[in-house]
Formats: structure tokens, C-alpha cells, sequence
């Protein structure tokens, strides 16, 4: 009935997997069900959500393996502060501008090709003051997003601090 202390770091992991999948899920509904546009920023975002979930699972997987988890979680941890860098940046300046086209966050779009490689979810369409304005339970979606990052983090943190 309890919770093995050996298995907390693999289900800490798959975890961080699924609230990073989840997260991406919650901004495709906020997108298609409720009109929510997403700026750059908020597409970029996605994608690195999307890059923390892949590394997890993969520290997941690979649990038996300890370099190999380790060098997963240190991938997501990166990536975590790149995430939180990103919604700091889109809260604290993007937000602030009319127009944020071809910025940092729309070249990497444009650069990776996400836009034609999976449209519904990386396909940017509004600027960044626009999508400044939405709100979920009354916090910017940014800053929902830069705490997830950073509650991401501390568990990635945690794991790589774990002897098994």
C-alpha cells in the first residue's frame, strides 16, 4: 500500500512527463474550444513543454540506467529554465509591444518549421499584447506557464538529487 521509496524518482519523472503533456493539452483547448490565440512566445513555450515531457519520459525509461536518467534530467532542467526565461520575457516585455513578429521566439518557430510541421499546435496567430490579455483564474497564461516551468524544475531538481 505504500508508496516504495526506491520507485518516488520514476514516478516523480513520469510525472513531470505528464503535467508537461498536459500543459500543452490545456493551451490546445484554450486555443480551439475558447479562442485563444497564441503569440510566439506562447508557441515556443509549447514546444519546450513538449521537449521537458519527451526528456522525462525518457529519464522514466531509463531509470535502471542512472547516467543516462541523469543526463535526461539535466536536458529537462535546462529546458526548464529556457521555459522560465521565455514566460519572464513574454510577461515582462513582449507583453508590452504591439507587434512581437520576428522576434527571438518567431525566428526558432520559423527556423525549426514548426508552424508547417504540426499547424494546430504551433501555428502562431495573435502578437504578443493580444495574448497578454487572456487570463486563466485571473493570472496571464505566461505566468501559469513560468511557475509550471519552475515547479518542474524543483522536481527535476529533486530526482537528480536521489541516489537510485
Amino acid at each position: 500500500m505504500f508508496i516504495q521509496p526506491s520507485k518516488l524518482p520514476a514516478r516523480a519523472l513520469a510525472g513531470m512527463a505528464a503535467l508537461s503533456f498536459a500543459a500543452v493539452g490545456v493551451a490546445l483547448v484554450a486555443q480551439h474550444q475558447f479562442g485563444v490565440k497564441p503569440c510566439p512566445w506562447c508557441v515556443l513555450q509549447r514546444g519546450i513543454f513538449l521537449l521537458i515531457g519527451t526528456f522525462a519520459l525518457l529519464g522514466w525509461l531509463v531509470q535502471g540506467q542512472r547516467v543516462l536518467r541523469q543526463t535526461a534530467v539535466i536536458a529537462a532542467l535546462l529546458l526548464c529554465v529556457a521555459g522560465v526565461t521565455a514566460a519572464v520575457f513574454q510577461h515582462e516585455v513582449a507583453s508590452q509591444t504591439a507587434s512581437c513578429a520576428m522576434g527571438l521566439a518567431d525566428r526558432i518557430i520559423t527556423a525549426l518549421g514548426l508552424e508547417e510541421l504540426w499547424p494546430s499546435v504551433f501555428m502562431v496567430t495573435a502578437n504578443c499584447a493580444d495574448a497578454a490579455a487572456a487570463r486563466f483564474i485571473g493570472l496571464p497564461y505566461e505566468v501559469w506557464s513560468g511557475l509550471l516551468f519552475a515547479g518542474l524544475a524543483a522536481v527535476g531538481l529533486w530526482v537528480l538529487g536521489q541516489r537510485r
